[in-house]
């Protein structure tokens, strides 16, 4: 059963945020806590809270960390050039004072507010329980410490580590690959050679595995990101000031296809780990004309800028009419792709949801024979199918075509025959019903009888008629 998250991102995208928003769905906060014990990583802990942004209620996911491992990623005077360079030596090698880090906290909630709002996870036992300063398994304790920048493959190894599901697996390690191509783009280098310097700090890691293990928990299939709102300016990171949006997000919008939207808001709002997250999630753009909405998540961020501050993280249904009424026809030209991977693309692409693929056969420019290829899908499958498409045929294009149609009403049901049970489909129009018995039935009741197929189908029709006239 598909179950669609809609990420509203008019506040921007971040790791935490994220995290908080899922966590405010519902995902299982102990799941998440066997996850965060199991990993090779020292020098943090989290802590789960309610705060107000904007006069908003929202969960907060905080991953606190210790003194030498602290990389103020959300210290605002820091991050946006204000402060002195006696205090820039102090951030840059994290020795702020902790009176410091309260002035930075931006709305971290007081040791009395976290006790009314915690839930059952805030308090200082807990918080102990969580506290993951245990030494680290021999997996290169000279990449465990804030300045040692780790490299894709150590961050692999932390994520194989790690006690979560397959799937979970999957989406952190792909959330770092788009990281770690982004990062070697902006630096031409080869991916191998990339070493991350904020998306690489133990909070990152934190927030990029805790994301995947809980949008695997909620049992998400599709996710729908519309638009990443960004902010403008500057903003201070490892390479200096460097212009909004930075780099690394710059190259994960274009490379992954996302939709920026600039505001007039100073200040990062889309954060490299979060446009990430997008990317490695998304599966759609193109929300439905109508849905309902079934739950709501809200989680917050820690910076302070004119917008509220939130990501707002819905999991919607489409409306049923919509579903059966708008789809979308995607096409491409194939001339130089065998038999048996068109075949191989044809199984992937109903596997993974499609309505109808076909091959019609055409002769292209230098009389080449050819195939083109047809897929109709609905409108939050696109992403899913041109992506199968593109991995498993040799095309450079793909047209794509949204359409209404006209359905009849149906519905199925199992009829009873001499024979065994057998499914059919029933249409209505003009008042009269319409029956159509279901090729599988109708197959394995012909086999398991010795019957012919055609009589076998009609016997089926006919016993759906006088069942449906008692």
């Amino acid at each position: 059963m598909k179950k669609t998250l809609y990420l509203e991102c008019y506040s921007g995208i971040s790791g935490d945020m994220t995290v908080a928003a899922l966590l405010d769905l519902g995902a299982n906060r102990e799941v998440l806590d066997r996850m965060l014990q199991s990993l090779p990583l020292e020098g943090f802990r989290i802590r789960v809270s309610r705060v107000k942004k904007s006069g908003v209620d929202a969960c907060d996911f905080d991953v606190i960390l210790d003194e030498a491992h602290e990389n103020h990623d959300h210290d605002m005077e820091y991050l946006h050039g204000h402060a002195s360079m006696g205090s820039e030596k102090e951030y840059s090698h994290g020795h702020a004072s902790m009176e410091s880090e309260k002035e930075h906290s931006h709305g971290h909630a007081s040791m009395e507010s976290e006790k009314e709002h915690s839930h059952g996870h805030a308090s200082m036992e807990s918080e102990k329980e969580h506290s993951h300063e245990h030494a680290a398994p021999e997996i290169g304790k000279e990449h465990l410490h804030h300045h040692a920048h780790r490299g894709l493959r150590e961050i692999l190894e932390i994520i194989r580590q790690a006690e979560m599901s397959d799937r979970a697996r999957s989406m952190a390690e792909r959330i770092f690959q788009i990281l770690a191509q982004a990062e070697a783009k902006a630096h031409r280098v080869p991916v191998e050679e990339v070493h991350f310097h904020e998306v690489g700090a133990v909070d990152s890691i934190v927030d990029i595995l805790s994301a995947a293990v809980c949008a695997d928990d909620l049992g998400i299939t599709d996710v729908i990101v519309p638009v990443l709102y960004e902010g403008c300016g500057t903003i201070r990171c490892q390479h200096g000031i460097l212009p909004v949006p930075v780099p690394a997000v710059a190259n994960i919008v274009q490379e992954c296809g996302l939709t920026l939207k600039r505001t007039d808001v100073a200040g990062e709002l889309v954060t490299p780990t979060g446009a990430a997250i997008a990317a490695a999630f998304c599966t759609g753009r193109v929300l439905p004309q109508s849905f309902t909405i079934e739950k709501i998540g809200t989680g917050a961020g820690k910076r302070d800028y004119a917008c509220p501050g939130i990501l707002r993280a819905m999991l919607i249904r489409p409306a049923e009419e919509e579903l059966q009424n708008r789809i979308v026809k995607l096409e491409s030209n194939i001339d130089d792709c065998s038999g048996e991977a068109l075949g191989y693309v044809m199984e992937r692409l109903f596997e993974a949801g499609a309505r109808d693929v076909h091959y019609v056969p055409a002769f292209m420019k230098k009389n080449r024979p050819a195939w083109i290829l047809g897929v109709i899908c609905g409108e939050e499958d696109v992403s899913r199918m041109e992506k199968i498409i593109f991995e498993e045929t040799t095309t450079i294009g793909i047209r794509r075509t949204a359409m209404e149609r006209s359905v009849l009403k149906r519905c199925s049901i199992t009829v009873s025959t001499p024979l065994g049970d057998a499914r059919v489909k029933v249409c209505e129009t003009g008042g009269k019903q319409r029956f159509y018995p279901e090729y599988e039935s109708t197959a394995e009741l012909s086999r398991k009888n010795g019957s012919n197929f055609t009589e076998v189908y009609q016997m089926i029709i006919n016993c759906s008629r006088e069942q449906n006239e008692k």
